[in-house]
C-alpha cells in the first residue's frame, strides 16, 4: 500500500510499507537536472550531486562514508536530464539514522574550497573516461543531434570549461533556486510504518527555497547528423526517432514496440544483426521519455568495414516492421516479459523506492500492479503496428563515432 503526504512547504513524501523485508530504501528525488542548466553552468547539477558527499558542518567526507559503512548501509546518487536522486539502503533498524545522514548532506553540505578543487579533478577524470568510452559517448552525441542547442542536448557531466567555473557560491545559489520544496520528493520503501512520515516531515517539511519559475522551453526534434573521428576498433552508430513524453497514453504501445525491435535477446535487431549476420556484439534499442518529449533510439557497434552492412540491416529491419507489423507471438511474449519485469521489481526495496519516487515526481500518480498489468493486456497488435508505421516513417537523428568519421552513403 502506497501512502502519499504533502508537507506544508510542498515537499512530497511517498511511503510503501513492506513488512516482509528487513531493509529500507530512502531516496531524495529532486526535479532538476542538466535540462535546467545553461551553456555557462552545464554540469552543475551533476557536480552538486558529487559535492553532497564531500563534507557537512559536522562530518568530513570520510566520516560520511564511515557512517553508512558502520550500519552496513549503501549510499549513492545519480543525475539525469530531468532529476537528481540521493539514496540509501539500510537495515530497517537503521532507517532513522540513514534519514538523519541524508538530511545532513542535503541541508548542511559545506562545499569547502579544498574539496571543490579535488572533486573538480575527479569529475574531470570522469569526463575523460566518458570520452574514452565511445559506446557511451555516441548516445550523448545523438541527444545533441536530436535536440540541438536545447538543454536536452547538453551532456550531463558538463565540460572541462564549465566545470572549472563552479564555486561554492554558485553551487549554493543553484541549490537555492532549483532545490525548492515543490521539486522535492522523499520516497521510502521497506519495513517501516506510517510514523516514519512524521520523521521525514520533521527534517524536510519546513525549509524554504527560491521562487524561480521552471519556465523551460519545449524542445524541437531535429533530424541532424553528427559524426566524430576517433581512434577506435569499432564504429559506433546511434539512430534516433521522435518518441513519446512521460505519461503519454500510448506509452505501453511503445514499450511493447521497443521490446520487439531491440529490447531483448529475441528482438528483431538482436536476432537479425547479431545472431543471423554476426555483424555486432552489442545491438539494442531503448526509449527515453522526458516531460514534453521523447526519443526511441537504436545502437549498434561493428567493425568500420561493416558499417554499411549494419546500417542497411537496421533499416531493413525497420522497414519490415513497418510493412509487416509484429506477430501475435511477439506481442504475447513481450507482454509476458513486461509483466515478469514488473513482478521481479517488486522483490527489491530499492526498485520500489525508485519507481514510486519517479512516479510522484514526474506523474504525480501511482498505479497498482493490477492496473499496470491491465494496461499491458489492453495493448493490441493493431495499435503497436500503427505506432511503428508512424514513428519510423519520420526523419531521424543520427550519431556516429568511427576511425574515419565517415557516414555510410545510405545515411548521408
Amino acid at each position: 500500500m502506497i501512502k502519499t503526504y504533502t508537507c506544508q512547504n510542498g515537499v512530497r513524501i511517498v511511503l510503501e510499507t513492506i513488512p516482509t523485508v528487513r531493509s529500507v530504501a530512502i531516496g531524495i528525488w529532486v526535479g532538476t537536472g542538466s535540462r535546467d542548466e545553461s551553456p555557462e553552468n552545464n554540469g552543475i547539477s551533476h557536480f552538486l550531486e558529487h559535492m553532497f558527499f564531500k563534507g557537512t558542518e559536522s562530518k568530513n567526507a570520510k566520516e560520511i562514508a564511515e557512517s553508512f559503512d558502520s550500519i552496513g548501509g549503501q549510499v549513492n546518487a545519480f543525475t539525469s536530464k530531468e532529476y537528481t536522486c540521493y539514496y540509501a539502503k539500510v537495515l530497517d533498524n537503521h532507517a532513522s539514522y540513514a534519514l538523519e545522514l541524508l538530511a545532513d548532506m542535503f541541508f548542511h553540505s559545506t562545499f569547502e574550497e579544498e574539496e571543490l578543487k579535488k572533486e573538480k579533478n575527479v569529475v574531470l577524470e570522469e569526463i575523460k573516461m566518458y570520452e574514452d568510452t565511445p559506446d557511451d559517448l555516441v548516445h550523448d552525441l545523438l541527444n545533441k543531434a536530436a535536440y540541438g542547442r536545447h538543454p536536452l542536448g547538453y551532456p550531463i557531466l558538463g565540460t572541462e570549461e564549465t566545470l572549472e567555473s563552479f564555486t561554492s557560491h554558485k553551487l549554493k545559489e543553484y541549490m537555492h533556486q532549483m532545490y525548492t520544496p515543490d521539486r522535492v520528493v522523499i520516497s521510502i520503501a521497506g519495513n517501516v510504518d506510517e510514523t516514519f512520515i512524521k520523521e521525514v516531515e520533521k527534517r524536510f517539511g519546513s525549509y524554504e527555497g527560491g521562487k524561480r519559475d521552471r519556465g523551460s522551453i519545449q524542445p524541437t526534434f531535429h533530424a541532424d547528423r553528427i559524426s566524430k573521428t576517433k581512434d577506435t576498433e569499432q564504429a559506433h552508430l546511434c539512430i534516433g526517432f521522435k518518441g513519446l513524453e512521460v505519461g503519454h497514453e500510448d506509452s505501453y504501445n511503445l514499450i511493447i514496440l521497443n521490446n520487439v525491435l531491440g529490447g531483448s535477446m529475441s528482438s528483431r535487431l538482436f536476432q537479425e544483426v547479431r545472431e543471423q549476420r554476426g555483424l555486432a556484439y552489442s545491438v539494442f534499442s531503448y526509449h527515453s521519455s522526458y516531460r514534453d518529449n521523447g526519443m526511441i533510439a537504436i545502437y549498434g557497434g561493428t567493425g568500420a568495414d561493416q558499417l554499411d552492412q549494419l546500417s542497411e540491416t537496421i533499416f531493413q529491419t525497420l522497414e519490415h516492421l513497418k510493412q509487416q507489423g509484429i506477430t501475435e507471438k511477439e506481442l504475447h511474449n513481450s507482454k509476458e516479459q513486461l509483466k515478469g519485469n514488473l513482478m521481479l521489481g517488486l522483490e527489491s526495496t530499492n526498485s520500489r523506492m525508485s519507481r514510486n519516487g519517479k512516479n510522484e515526481l514526474l506523474l504525480k500518480r501511482h498505479r497498482t500492479l493490477d492496473e499496470m498489468i491491465q494496461l499491458i493486456d489492453q495493448v493490441n497488435i493493431q495499435s503497436v503496428n500503427e505506432m511503428a508505421q508512424e514513428l519510423f516513417s519520420k526523419p531521424y537523428a543520427l550519431s556516429l563515432i568511427s576511425p574515419d568519421g565517415k557516414l555510410p552513403s545510405s545515411l548521408i
